[in-house]
């Protein structure tokens, strides 16, 4: 074929710097694409081998080398794949198919997004032109009889099409880069883009420096391999040494036998793997092979605490792991990367449409040839196809999940407070998830026992429902003997419109913190369950949104009945009224709420309780960078509870106008509060000193 010259069919001129610019958002791509093409050329070729149309030479193996020139500045991708005629080069590489040039610049020239611009056109391996100055390729079809075929393509809109001198069947691009891409050049910076792109496509891909001095290895001569090409051949005597036997003689002993060694030239180390190990049926996969591929996907070197594998053929291929990262502390990240592959070959990390946002949290992969992706493979098209694939993820995990809480308890115990992040967020981003899940959401009581709603919430009467007519005003609900709830009486009167009574669930958020509050629950065999994530705040009203019958409420939101004697308004009216007026004007904060209660354990002498609706309007203030407002906008919502059993109570109520008893009223109203939350700065320098001068008053 003689040379021939021709224009690449573009009709305008402002496509092709379009395309050189924006045709990626990373111009590291490039190489992927390529790559990429070489991969799907060999997969092609096998094709026709294993159907007869084409026989491989002796000696054949399926590879992709990718060879780079700093001082040429030029890099190779060459790859044993089906190749192309000259024919199919015109057709391939030098026509880009679209129609009307200017209405398509019209219609893209406003995007914002420029990866959405080749979403339409085969434009993959225009990707080159961002980083090259000229462009060539040298090709020999698989065809009986097909000749070499030379490409060359300057980045202008002209290119040259001749006679090649390829003699192998495959393709060879070389890329002459232009300034700004040099680096890649560089063997560490190619490695680099490969092992992102493409670590686990399915051929070996093997990079090298073009003119690199020979690097070698030695290795037993019973290690040999085929085409190993031995550079030198190592004869190593047995080694010897001199011993004494037990009776005192030296003898020879051999301690190493004569070895025939082989220098060889250094094999060539694959930077893909073209068998992942998401390939494989998890029945063929050991626990420790699961461990070695979280380690070198995402260099995370603490275990993770279990996985799933997804391997799905119907109505879609999807193939993946997803990993349970261990997170145990409200302070640690958990941000975490689920890869995205179609037929192996990276995509991006996190694709919002295909992977459900709350599993975004774990690490994993997913490897989906079913994908509709746009040309550059960052973009997904049919939404309502892809939307399938995400509730399917979400479903297996919930599934897991589920099937592990019902047949492993114990274990599922065991990761319960890592995995519990993950489960509520996902409970709160998707309804199905919530539903799937929702009986199986395990909380920690104060007693370390793990319990799902059901073994929480009491058992209703069987005739509870029959009438809400017919209900007693007196009529109470109980936990079990361990797990005693509490809930608010009626006052006897029947109101068809009253909302119906609901079952009090009281929750901790800080074990240290609330300590008291917990103690009294125990001594009164009350329980209460754990809740001190940063989640926990949206995940309880969520619960109570699904069990309208539900209330959550913090330990220190009330004093409830089970720990206080039974006392009458009237009786304890005029203490009551006394000691507001005295701890008012001690603390200087005249709409300071007091109550006053016969607590059962007197020891107790006074404590903090804040409304449940107050603590969650702050939560969400402090949410919406909100608490900067001034507190008076919400009025005083925490009330003072002083023991009218407690001694010291007593001594201040019957000593009003005592010289001390101002102080004793300050130093009560801190204590209460250091049990209800942190006190400000300013007011813990007053605690400290006025607890060193109460010591002075007690040592004298």
């Amino acid at each position: 074929m003689s040379s021939k010259k021709g224009s690449l069919s573009i009709n305008s001129e402002n496509i092709f710097p379009i395309i050189k610019k924006w045709l990626y958002s990373d111009h590291d791509i490039f190489l992927r694409e390529v790559v990429s093409n070489g991969c799907d050329a060999i997969t092609k070729l096998k094709k026709l081998e294993m159907i007869g149309e084409y026989s491989y030479p002796e000696g054949h193996k399926d590879s992709i080398q990718i060879i780079v020139n700093p001082e040429a500045k030029t890099m190779k991708i060459i790859d044993t794949g089906l190749g192309m005629t000259a024919d199919e080069v015109e057709e391939y590489i030098t026509q880009i198919a679209f129609s009307g040039a200017t209405a398509f610049l019209e219609k893209y020239k406003d995007k914002t997004n420029k990866d959405d611009i080749i979403g339409h056109f085969g434009l993959g391996f225009y990707s080159v032109f961002m980083v090259a100055d000229e462009v060539q390729i040298d090709t020999l079809s698989y065809q009986e009889g097909a000749a070499p075929v030379h490409w060359e393509c300057d980045g202008g809109y002209d290119y040259t099409i001749g006679d090649g001198t390829k003699t192998s069947v495959g393709t060879e691009i070389t890329l002459l880069l232009n300034e700004e891409s040099l680096a890649f050049a560089n063997e560490y910076r190619a490695r680099e883009v490969l092992e992102k792109y493409c670590s686990f496509m399915p051929v070996e891909i093997f990079l090298s420096k073009e003119n690199a001095p020979q690097e070698y290895e030695t290795i037993e001569e019973s290690e040999l391999k085929e085409d190993d090409i031995i550079a030198e051949r190592i004869h190593e005597e047995a080694k010897t040494e001199e011993k004494e036997d037990e009776n005192g003689n030296k003898e020879t002993v051999e301690i190493s036998p004569a070895k025939d060694k082989v220098k060889i030239n250094k094999r060539p180390v694959s930077i893909s793997d073209p068998h992942p190990l998401w390939t494989k049926h998890p029945n063929e996969c050991t626990e420790d092979e699961y461990k070695d591929f979280y380690r070198k996907v995402f260099m995370d070197y603490k275990e993770p605490l279990f996985w799933i594998h997804l391997n799905m053929d119907y109505p879609f291929n999807l193939k993946g792991i997803l990993y349970f990262p261990k997170i145990n502390t409200e302070y640690d990240s958990i941000e975490g990367t689920i890869k995205l592959y179609n037929n192996q070959v990276f995509i991006a990390d996190n694709i919002k449409e295909v992977i459900p946002e709350f599993l975004m949290l774990l690490k994993g992969v997913i490897d989906c040839p079913d994908l509709p992706l746009n040309v550059s493979r960052s973009a997904l098209q049919n939404d309502g196809f892809v939307k399938k694939i995400a509730d399917y993820i979400s479903k297996k995990v919930a599934d897991k999940l589920s099937g592990m809480c019902k047949t492993d308890r114990e274990t599922y115990e065991k990761y319960w407070d890592d995995i519990s992040p993950f489960i509520k967020y996902g409970c709160l981003k998707d309804e199905k998830f919530s539903g799937r899940m929702m009986d199986y959401i395990l909380y920690k009581d104060i007693n370390n026992k793990y319990l799902t709603l059901s073994e929480l919430k009491p058992a209703k009467d069987e005739n509870a429902d029959a009438s809400a007519d017919n209900a007693s005003a007196e009529e109470t609900v109980d936990f079990d003997e361990s797990h005693d709830v509490v809930t608010e009486d009626t006052d006897g009167k029947e109101d068809a419109d009253k909302e119906p009574e609901k079952t009090i669930l009281h929750y901790v958020t800080d074990e240290i913190q609330q300590s008291q509050y917990i103690n009294m629950f125990k001594d009164a065999g009350l329980d209460a369950v754990i809740l001190k994530h940063n989640i926990d705040t949206a995940f309880i009203s969520h619960v109570e949104r699904k069990h309208e019958d539900l209330k959550f409420e913090r330990i220190d939101a009330d004093v409830t009945d089970s720990i206080k004697e039974e006392a009458s308004e009237e009786e304890l009216k005029d203490t009551t009224a006394a000691l507001t007026e005295l701890f008012r004007k001690a603390v200087g904060k005249d709409k300071l709420e007091v109550k006053v209660e016969k607590l059962k354990n007197a020891d107790i002498s006074s404590m903090m309780v804040l409304s449940e609706e107050s603590r969650r309007m702050q939560d969400m203030m402090k949410m919406y960078n909100m608490y900067g407002m001034d507190p008076s906008m919400m009025g005083s919502n925490e009330t003072l509870i002083l023991n009218a059993n407690n001694q010291l109570v007593k001594y201040i109520f019957e000593n009003k106008e005592g010289d001390n008893v101002s102080m004793m009223c300050e130093q009560l109203y801190d204590l209460a509060m250091l049990a209800h939350k942190q006190l400000a700065p300013d007011e813990m320098t007053r605690f400290i000193a006025r607890s060193n001068k109460i010591m002075m008053l007690l040592a004298k």
